[in-house]
């Protein structure tokens, strides 16, 4: 079993907080997690129909068998259960009682808010990071490898091809379980509108441009978003709005949570051909983000990232903040940069001098320059 950085982490917050909940995509370990978090405590998954009809024919009776605290996998199938554990939670305040799953992020969070606001801790464990791999000894030195096979626990804990499990998780999550959400009836409108978000992962949202191509209006692209994006199968970076005394882009950018499973999407299926597909470029930086994002969400970090463009085309890939602190990274396929790769830096450097700034790369080279600019290769990102 591989260990997840997120633990301490998730330790700490079930001693803060009378419930803990963790969210993140389907198959991303929160099972495995919560069953090593709370080791004897019963387990009830209301993907099992015979549980989840139990407790919505009467969820007080239900929950009286679980006075001591359990984990209630996929709890967001029971939504009166959230009402029950309230009241549960209000006359006994002992901290970590209940551990709550979910794969649906808005419905988790609006019950939450609603329900359970002070009483509940909130993770996401989102899929297997470099990092990760690394300390399992199971990364590889071929950044190709990595972006292919993404980072769901299954496959590497059970060296299963990734192309074969992409295939039957499009099949049972997005085309089963995600549509259902919205009740999307034009399935074949969906599918071509997923096979589209692959497309422009990357790259600033057009919703109108993406009505067109599907051939839905603009209200249905923004909610299938949702849908993409509170089933952590998307994200958003939004834009960094400070004033550089420039007119800034406003739209956030795509990105998907698992490369592989984008890759999947544009049916790339070998290292050959993802190194020669015209969007590699973009692939490799939403390898980088997703990492990125991975690292912070596991160490409690959550939000503080954004992406900045200007009217007249300077760019920025990412900007993190931490601390009141904000560092600028550059993100370039490329093995060997040179001058040109560093310009986005440099114009934001010219305006936040003091402000860490740092190019990612597909190559090895790992140096600081004299500009205060730092060069780390790809295999460097648990550093960042």
């Amino acid at each position: 079993m591989i260990e997840r950085d997120i633990l301490a982490d998730a330790k700490f917050t079930l001693k803060q907080f009378r419930a803990v909940c963790i969210t993140g995509p389907r198959q991303s370990g929160k099972t495995t997690l919560g069953k090593m978090l709370f080791k004897g405590k019963p387990y009830v998954s209301f993907e099992n129909p015979a549980q989840q009809a139990l407790a919505n024919k009467n969820v007080a009776a239900f929950m009286k068998q679980y006075q001591k605290g359990a984990i209630l996998d996929e709890v967001q199938r029971v939504p009166d259960i959230f009402r029950q554990l309230q009241g549960m939670l209000d006359a006994n305040t002992k901290r970590g009682q209940f551990i709550l799953t979910g794969s649906n992020n808005f419905l988790i969070q609006e019950q939450i808010s609603q329900s359970l606001a002070g009483r509940a801790g909130y993770l996401e464990l989102l899929p297997l990071s470099f990092t990760e791999l690394q300390k399992a000894k199971l990364a590889k030195d071929n950044i190709a490898a990595h972006i292919l096979t993404g980072g769901y626990p299954e496959i590497w804990d059970e060296q299963i091809n990734a192309n074969k499990w992409m295939a039957a998780y499009v099949q049972t999550y997005l085309q089963r379980d995600v549509r259902l959400l919205k009740n999307i009836n034009n399935l074949a409108a969906f599918n071509r509108f997923i096979l589209l978000c692959a497309n422009f992962a990357g790259q600033i949202v057009n919703r109108d441009e993406l009505a067109k191509m599907v051939g839905v209006d603009t209200k249905t692209i923004l909610s299938w978003l949702g849908v993409l994006e509170s089933s952590y199968i998307i994200y958003t970076l939004q834009p960094w709005y400070n004033n550089l005394n420039k007119r800034i882009i406003k739209s956030p950018k795509l990105y998907f949570y698992d490369t592989g499973l984008l890759c999947y999407l544009l049916n790339i299926g070998t290292q050959q051909a993802l190194l020669k597909h015209n969007r590699y470029g973009a692939i490799f930086e939403n390898w980088c983000i997703t990492e990125i994002k991975k690292n912070r969400a596991n160490a409690g970090i959550n939000g503080g990232m954004y992406y900045f463009r200007d009217s007249a085309g300077n760019e920025v890939d990412l900007l993190m903040e931490k601390n009141n602190e904000t560092m600028a990274v550059e993100i370039k396929a490329t093995k060997k940069p040179d001058n040109v790769d560093f310009h986005g830096l440099k114009y934001w450097k010219k305006y936040r001098p003091g402000d860490a700034a740092i190019l990612l790369h597909a190559g090895s080279k790992n140096d600081l320059l004299n500009e205060g600019l730092g060069i780390i290769p790809w295999s460097g990102i648990g550093n960042i």
